[in-house]
């Protein structure tokens, strides 16, 4: 005369591996941008340095151009190179992960 906990059971397990994964993951792409985001600027300083010392001629408005339309497929939430929605995505792996692991990156990105 027991109760059947294997679907809490299940339900749980999903919760807690979606929020450590989550975790994990915010936490490593927050280092991970740091890091990207300082040699960007450094690279940026240099190209302005050439240009200011008349080494190298820079055509900004090519680079705003092809800047403004990779972040305009960005806020749209597409992926470059395919055509799926990142929500319709997710939604299909379930609720109780998705939710989890979307805390949980929320926790790690907050924390990194």
């Amino acid at each position: 005369m027991g109760i059947d906990i294997s679907p809490l059971a299940s339900t749980a397990t999903s919760i807690g591996f979606g929020g450590i994964t989550g975790f994990l993951i915010g936490f490593a792409i927050k280092k991970v941008m740091k890091i990207m985001l300082v040699i960007l600027g450094l690279l940026f300083v240099a190209v302005i340095s050439l240009e200011y010392q008349k080494l190298i001629s820079v055509n900004w408005n090519k680079i705003q151009t092809g800047l403004s339309g990779a972040l305009g497929n960005v806020t749209n939430g597409q992926i470059p190179g395919t055509h799926e929605n990142i929500a319709s995505t997710m939604s299909s792996i379930g609720i109780p992960l998705t939710g989890s692991l979307t805390a949980g990156f929320v926790l790690g990105f907050m924390r990194g």
